[in-house]
């Protein structure tokens, strides 16, 4: 009985992804700071009932990178050059690679987060830095459908660049744009104090992204 109830259990969480996936995708690209400024909330309630009108932050990021990295094996594209074994084990296998893929996005989330607490003068531990790394995981979904989509259009033949790069200059201005709202409002600083937060979050991201990267250029 106990395992029929869990598989009850885990299909109606699974199909329930159906409704509130776009739903939540859509209250972050339209309302960014209010789903933020609501997952922050959430934090404050029981477990059973935290984001129960929404897929956890997380796990919205998770989706969003598998949704992604699944359209990118549709779309065919040529597979990159692959030396090292580290290399093969990650990208020769759709999962490893979403995985893979989701964990780079999450040094977006994970940065902003800790130069929040920073900033703020609050120690750094795990429960401290939960609420605003959950907040900014919403804000990393829709950077990771613009940032992948455009990787994705870059290497079609049949499509212009120029797409690829407009997509991506318009997914950037609006991040920034929520990302310095966000900075502004949480630490009661100017608009260009808080613009240079989100920048700096931002360039610190990729160069723990790049670190990621030397691993597997050596192995």
């Amino acid at each position: 009985m106990k395992l029929l109830r869990s598989f009850e259990e885990f299909l109606f969480e699974a199909t329930s992804w159906l409704v509130f996936y776009p739903l939540t995708l859509w209250r972050v690209l339209v309302r960014p700071l209010e789903t933020m400024a609501y997952s922050d909330a959430e934090q404050g309630d029981d477990e059973a009932g935290r984001y129960d009108d929404a897929l956890t932050p997380p796990l919205f990021l998770l989706i969003t990178v598998v949704l992604m990295n699944g359209i990118a094996l549709m779309a065919h594209l040529p597979k990159p050059r692959l030396a090292g074994t580290l290399q093969h084990a990650i990208f020769d296998s759709p999962q490893n690679a979403a995985l893979f893929r989701a964990l780079i996005f999450s040094l977006i989330p994970l940065v902003a987060a800790v130069l929040l607490l920073r900033r703020q003068g609050v120690r750094l531990s795990r429960e401290s830095l939960r609420p605003p790394f959950y907040a900014q995981c919403y804000l990393a979904g829709p950077c990771a459908v613009i940032m992948i989509g455009g990787g994705i259009i870059f290497q079609r033949q049949d499509v212009s660049n120029l797409y690829g790069l407009l997509l991506m200059l318009a997914g950037l201005a609006w991040f920034l744009t929520a990302q310095t709202r966000w900075f502004a409002g949480r630490l009661g600083i100017g608009v260009v104090r808080a613009a240079g937060l989100a920048v700096g979050a931002l360039v610190l991201a990729l160069i723990f992204f790049v670190a990621l990267l030397i691993p597997l250029a050596l192995f």
